[in-house]
């Protein structure tokens, strides 16, 4: 949109854009949600992670008189956060309890002089009255509620004190509220809009795909070796997230990684506060680290390179998995969603579910979240069309999943499941007994083990009426049987019990059909790493020409310097967007840097110098035709800144169940 085309509001903020950001158009829905903003209106925004929701609140507190308050969940990003403002040349602080009193006090008195741009805030910290008189005695250009799904009582990341962000509209019913979320189902929506008051704003609902990422979950098999080879395969040299249920599979896993030359650090709320910390910001601010969390970890990070997520065990909720995910991928290039799903994750997820605090509705309300993500593993279809259904969105096959990629079977697995069925409740009716699945294997395929001796059951009527179907089959029809609730466990040792709707089954009344467990196929489009000693080798963008391999390089050791003397995370100095638009176009001068998206203001007086001498270093020479369109010329300075962007038999011996005293609270 041409500047005499729009309003006055896109105007000014379209200004910003390019002055602050070094772009010249909005995408999707950002200009609809930043003029209703700017206008005065309120707005709940339904975003995926990566699509540019921060724009949303952050270009309207810059073209509105006064300063933006930002209500973050996690202080343990608001460093990044406002310094990711600051290279742009925004004004911005936050108030949390990592600073002394003098660090607060400077803050907030830049905040009534009106020196902000932008000011970041807790949830928690919102809610004492002396920052409510503090917010009081300056002028405020509008609130921006990130990651509203935490409003939402049974949501994956509840928070308590987003609750009582309902009385902002009270205390300053003028003052314009934006909600943000990449996260929610249409009941976690109308939960939002309800719990915050903001049934009359307007709502903006993004499409939820993220097309750059590629959903693949594999049958879990000695968990550890397959991520091993999914890193050392396709990912060497990468960012990554691991997730893991419990604190002390997180370390183990950690330090395995490690083992295995892998530049891996732990994180959970066990840890002590300085060394999570410090784990954290290598993550953030190093190349090619993997870190290995909990779901502690994650909500609100940034860091926009992360080119892989893994799940070694079962995310509790579709919505987990989906914000998880969402954290791979977010500069838009190729990234992969791995999970690694067994047996004994359903197995888990049931028992924990039977001793969670809260009512019999909380209860229901997790496992209808639990049956949702095992309908996402077990399906024959296309990952991407279930998780956007999921959502209230449609979609088409993508092609780039892995029940796409490697279509998936399904059989009639009616009588596998009546012979199973049978056995338990044969040892239950006629023996008294309860065992868990590994037992009841054995008896089905016949084996005469120990234990199959000692119990004398190899003289039941269904000893060896399964031997047709390996072990693994077996753990499968188990698994599947257990996500269908047609099968239950039961005690700490995970006993096979049946449920009211087995008899519909073993009666011959349902027919019962499962997914075939399939290989998937090596993922397309997409170039391994190498290691070259003990160096980390960056994995090149499949779209960069191979003459700007070498130019691309010496920008990305240039900005790593650069990042580590300024004391930021790199992608704050630049994107690795930006970097392969300049490995490409070559700028020679100061102007010609300017065109480069991603090049504000700010950044091309901090940085010029640094990139044009590195472009000299390597001999780069531009092309004949430029291999990028150019942006319109910079505008010149407006006003102050703006910003950017998881019976005593243990059943499952190759998976032992976790210590449930393992499992991590939320610490946030």
């Amino acid at each position: 949109m041409a500047l005499s085309d729009a309003s006055p509001e896109i105007a000014d903020a379209l200004r910003v854009l390019h002055r602050v950001f070094g772009y010249d158009s909005f995408r999707g829905e950002q200009q609809q949600i930043i003029e209703q903003v700017v206008g005065g209106g309120d707005a709940l925004v339904l975003m995926p992670t990566g699509g540019g929701k921060s724009l949303c609140y952050q270009i309207p507190a810059l073209v509105r008189a006064g300063t933006g308050v930002v209500i973050s969940p996690l202080i343990a990003l608001m460093q990044d956060q406002v310094d990711a403002l600051t290279a742009l040349g925004v004004r911005a602080g936050f108030l949390n309890s990592t600073q002394d009193p003098y660090e607060r006090q400077a803050v907030e008195q830049a905040f009534v002089a009106g020196e902000l741009d932008l000011l970041y805030l807790a949830p928690e910290r919102l809610r004492t009255e002396g920052t409510q008189r503090l917010l009081d005695r300056g002028e405020v250009s509008l609130f921006a509620i990130d990651e509203a799904h935490c409003v939402a009582q049974w949501g994956h990341d509840f928070r308590p004190d987003y609750l009582a962000l309902s009385m902002l509209h009270e205390r300053w019913p003028k003052v314009p509220r934006i909600a943000l979320t990449a996260t929610a189902t249409e009941a976690t929506h109308a939960e939002i809009a309800a719990r915050l008051g903001l049934e009359d704003a307007r709502h903006f609902v993004a499409s939820f795909d993220r097309p750059n990422i590629q959903y693949r979950i594999v049958p879990k098999n000695n968990p550890l070796k397959q991520l091993l080879d999914l890193i050392r395969s396709e990912h060497e040299g990468d960012a990554g997230v691991v997730y893991c249920l419990s604190r002390a599979s997180v370390e183990k896993t950690a330090a395995s990684l490690v083992e295995h030359g892998i530049d891996a650090v732990p994180y959970h709320a066990g840890m002590d506060a300085r060394t999570r910390a410090a784990n954290q910001a290598r993550f953030l601010r190093e190349d090619g680290v993997v870190v290995v969390a909990t779901i502690a970890f994650g909500m609100g990070i940034d860091k926009p390179d992360v080119r892989f997520v893994a799940h070694l065990d079962l995310p509790k909720s579709v919505e987990g998995y989906y914000q998880e995910t969402g954290r791979a991928g977010r500069d838009g290039e190729p990234a992969t969603a791995w999970l690694a799903y067994g047996l004994q994750d359903v197995v888990q997820q049931r028992k924990l579910i039977e001793g969670s605090e809260g009512d019999e509705t909380h209860r229901r309300s997790l496992a209808a979240h639990l049956d949702a993500m095992l309908a996402l593993c077990e399906t024959v279809e296309c990952r991407r069309v279930r998780l956007l259904a999921y959502f209230g969105q449609q979609g088409e096959p993508c092609g780039n999943c892995d029940t796409c990629l490697t279509p998936a079977e399904s059989w009639d697995a009616t009588v596998a499941a009546q012979k199973l069925l049978s056995t338990v409740w044969r040892l239950a009716k006629e023996r008294r007994q309860k065992f868990g699945a590994g037992q009841i294997i054995d008896i089905l395929q016949g084996k005469k083990t120990a234990k199959v001796i000692q119990f004398d059951h190899d003289a039941l009527s269904v000893f060896g009426v399964g031997a047709d179907l390996g072990t693994s089959e077996w753990r499968g029809v188990v698994r599947q049987l257990l996500a269908l609730r047609l099968l239950a466990v039961e005690g700490d040792y995970g006993t096979l019990v049946l449920t009211d709707d087995s008899g519909e089954v073993l009666g011959g009344r349902r027919t019962v059909t499962m997914r075939k467990e399939t290989t998937p196929a090596a993922p397309s489009g997409k170039e391994p790493g190498s290691r070259s000693g003990k160096g980390k080798a960056a994995r090149v963008p499949v779209d960069l020409p191979a003459a700007a391999v070498p130019v691309f390089e010496a920008l990305r050791a240039w900005r790593a310097a650069t990042a580590k003397e300024q004391g930021v995370p790199a992608y704050v100095v630049f994107h690795d967007a930006t970097l392969r638009e300049i490995a490409t176009g070559l700028p020679t001068t100061v102007a010609e840097l300017g065109t480069i998206g991603g090049v504000g203001e700010a950044k091309l007086a901090k940085y010029a110098e640094g990139v044009l001498d590195t472009l000299a270093q390597v001999g780069a020479t531009p092309p004949a035709t430029p291999a990028v369109p150019a942006q319109a010329a910079a505008q010149p300075p407006a006003h102050a800144g703006v910003a950017p962007e998881p019976h005593p038999e243990p059943p499952f011996e190759d998976e032992p169940p976790f210590d449930l005293d393992e499992m991590d609270p939320w610490d946030e």
